[in-house]
């Protein structure tokens, strides 16, 4: 009696009951876990996936960037880079996404572009995002005098977005990073205990408790996992990982190439979509899903419903039947 309650301690011990805990299906950003995924709370250094995202979009890889007296301000975790030192954009996220360089997020916010544009830049790009419950403060995730804060739906949401950017995923997972006198390790211990671990930040302040965000593919399958205020975090995300990747599979549900129909009306316009669509789903739930399309004066949309929830809409373009016949005119004039 006494191993079995034991035993039950153990549990109860190796998850934090307060933890916020979301497992996203990274194709269609349908949550397929979560345990207070939309409590709001401090985020720590795993802010910096949106710093690297910003960075990214707004300034080239081999971009030069001297180190400025911004470095001074930083403390906690450091690349230990130096005034005046020299460094291409990529060095620098790198020394960001593997050490968790606070001064070198203090270095790419300030010289990308002025630092409270680049802060604006964040909040912003939530905002696109859907991320309608984060605020960034920062460019590393410090809480002492300013304060980011987010969910772990949203920061499931930053990530689904950030792994679609051959470039981030580039940067952070590879293992270390030597860059002149300085060698910089990845403390995503995960990216060695995991062979499908393709990305993933940590992050911890005192106020905030760990935090940890990661994405895995096996079997053409990714998944997004966020835990905020789990000590476990590296165990946690593999055992999530290991136990959706086993219940779903990854079906198309749209196929662009199939999708184009003919509208029975005087015009013969044809109706057609860019992008193909794909979701997990359990076997159970093939019967569930529901596609609804609607097209009229206001609006031409697909939508994806399972059961009644929504999970995407696709908008639906037009091929009118002039711009159909003119193309097909030009075709055969050019190989006649």
């Amino acid at each position: 009696m006494k191993k079995i309650i034991l035993f039950l301690l153990l549990i109860c011990v190796s998850f934090n009951i307060n933890a916020s805990i979301v497992v996203m299906d990274a194709d269609s950003g349908r949550v397929l876990y979560s345990k207070n995924g939309d409590q709001i709370k401090l985020i720590a250094s795993t802010t910096k996936i949106m710093t690297t995202i910003v960075a990214l979009e707004n300034a080239s890889l081999d971009k030069k960037i001297k180190v400025g007296k911004e470095i001074y301000d930083a403390y906690g975790s450091m690349t230990y880079i130096k005034e005046g030192e020299v460094f291409t954009l990529e060095d620098l996220l790198k020394g960001l996404m593997l050490q968790s360089g606070n001064d070198a997020a203090l270095t790419i916010a300030n010289n990308i572009m002025p630092y409270n544009n680049f802060i604006n830049q964040m909040n912003l790009k939530a905002y696109k995002l859907g991320m309608y419950n984060t605020i960034f403060e920062n460019p590393h995730g410090l809480n002492d005098e300013t304060k980011n804060t987010s969910t772990a739906y949203d920061m499931a949401l930053l990530m689904k977005y950030a792994i679609k950017n051959k470039d981030f995923i580039g940067i952070t997972n590879i293992k270390e990073h030597r860059v002149k006198s300085y060698v910089w390790y990845n403390k995503n211990k995960l990216l060695s205990e995991y062979d499908y671990l393709i990305s993933g930040k940590i992050g911890y302040t005192k106020a905030s408790g760990q935090v940890f965000v990661s994405a895995a593919k096996k079997d053409n399958k990714t998944l997004i996992v966020v835990s905020i205020d789990e000590a476990d975090k590296f165990n946690l995300h593999k055992k999530l990982y290991e136990k959706y990747f086993d219940l779903y599979e990854r079906y198309k549900v749209l196929d662009k190439d199939t999708f184009s129909f003919k509208v029975k009306n005087s015009l013969n316009n044809h109706y057609y979509i860019k992008n193909d669509f794909y979701m997990l789903l359990n076997k159970n739930e093939i019967d569930d899903l529901n596609i609804k399309i609607n097209t009229n004066k206001y609006k031409n949309i697909v939508n994806i419903y399972l059961k009644d929830k929504l999970i995407h809409s696709e908008k639906i373009y037009i091929l009118e039947y002039k711009t159909r016949v003119n193309k097909l005119r030009e075709l055969l004039l050019f190989w006649k």
